[in-house]
């Protein structure tokens, strides 16, 4: 028989043990495409990110390209859904800002969510906890970046290609560059504003000029979270690239892995058709009201 003071110290290690390992995974966002939308809320899309981000840079990857959604709705951010409001409230404080009906941050709430992210990303190129790189912001939207007060581990910011951000920039630095357009102008814009040996991270680029997944141009895809018809392709390095379909009641199903990155065309095809044959035409995210 074992003696209850005994049984109590088991029992809490038991929990304790427990609650350690549950909470392990989470501590760098876990494996697998961030859920949908808890993510954005829960800081997992955050955790992840920074993670992938910073492994690559520990691999030797100095330009990165980082993808995702910066908002929950992004194609309806003009219309101003009810997770998008949440989130711009979520992230308001962050910054320093307001988020009210006719404020800056309501009104280009992606452009002022790519500064969040860039915040949140920034330690994970810092290179250590206590000083380390400092980290420049440059963007190409429309952000007033005196509104902004909160910058965190930002040392300074700007827009992409004007003479004061050439001319502000510092040795050793990191960079993140958001919405820098085509990417056939990506190698130029680190010659304009990158250091030597440092990363330069290319972010949430509005746009594609090679139709395709990632980009062409050799920089590393350390973060990439892209909606496709029905579903969603993912990868976070150094993890394969994964195919995912959404389902009717919103949860993702993994369908394939990938080693290589795959075409586009071949991910949007298998995820289309694997929606059509189990929910016809049953599966819509509009009908469902998941935004």
């Amino acid at each position: 028989i074992i003696p209850t003071a005994t049984m109590k110290v088991l029992l809490l290690s038991l929990i304790s043990f427990s609650l350690c390992h549950g909470l392990v995974p989470f501590i760098d966002g876990g494996k697998g495409m961030p859920k949908m939308y808890d993510s954005y809320f829960n800081d997992q899309l955050a955790k992840q990110a920074a993670t992938a981000i910073s492994k690559a840079v520990s691999a030797g990857k100095m330009n990165i390209q980082v993808e995702f959604p910066p908002v929950p709705n992004v194609d309806e951010v003009k219309f101003g859904t009810p997770l998008n409001q949440r989130f711009g409230k979520k992230i308001a404080p962050d910054l320093k800002m307001k988020y009210v009906p006719g404020s800056n941050l309501s009104r280009n709430l992606i452009a002022y969510s790519n500064v969040y992210w860039a915040k949140r990303f920034a330690s994970a190129l810092k290179g250590g906890g206590l000083g380390g790189k400092p980290v420049g912001v440059l963007t190409a939207e429309q952000v007033d970046f005196a509104d902004v007060k909160g910058m965190g581990d930002l040392s300074r910011s700007g827009k992409i290609n004007t003479d004061k951000a050439r001319k502000e920039g510092r040795n050793n630095e990191a960079i993140i560059c958001i919405n820098p357009g085509g990417e056939e102008t990506w190698t130029r814009l680190v010659s304009a504003h990158g250091q030597p040996n440092c990363p330069f991270v290319v972010m949430n680029n509005s746009y594609s000029t090679s139709y395709d997944l990632g980009n062409k141009k050799g920089f590393e895809e350390a973060y990439y979270l892209k909606r496709i018809s029905k579903g969603f392709v993912f990868r976070a390095f150094p993890g394969p690239w994964e195919a995912y379909l959404e389902k009717p009641d919103g949860s993702v199903e993994l369908l394939e892995s990938y080693k290589t990155k795959p075409k586009l065309r071949e991910v949007a095809e298998l995820v289309r058709e694997t929606s059509f044959k189990r929910y016809a035409i049953g599966n819509d995210r509009w009908m469902s009201g998941r935004m």
